[in-house]
């Protein structure tokens, strides 16, 4: 299949309708029927305004997360919509993939 890889970058205090912003997007990938959705905790990051966001051993807030996807062209365009229609301010990365499943013969 051809579609997207969509990350979308965030941190653990970054909150949408009082939710963590990464479990808000992860929690609406589902609820819309898509394929599959990955949260991941990083341990270190930085973005546009070059400041160096990590996890601390006391405090979490400033966590870098990310949520992937590997969807089709159709399921992206509904997901962008919903993000839009939300409000939602959030940075990504859209690459075009091809994806699918292997699985041994007559599995």
């Amino acid at each position: 299949m051809k579609g997207y890889m969509i990350t979308f970058f965030t941190q653990q205090d970054q909150r949408h309708h009082g939710t963590l912003l990464g479990q808000w997007i992860f929690n609406l990938a589902r609820e819309m029927g898509l394929p599959g959705a990955t949260l991941i905790a990083g341990s270190m990051g930085y973005g546009h305004h070059r400041r160096v966001h990590s996890a601390h051993f006391f405090e979490l807030a400033d966590q870098p997360q990310e949520v992937q996807m590997a969807v089709s062209e159709d399921d992206t365009a509904r997901l962008f919509q919903r993000l839009k229609e939300e409000g939602v301010q959030v940075f990504y990365v859209k690459t075009p993939i091809e994806y699918g499943t292997l699985s041994e013969a007559g599995a």
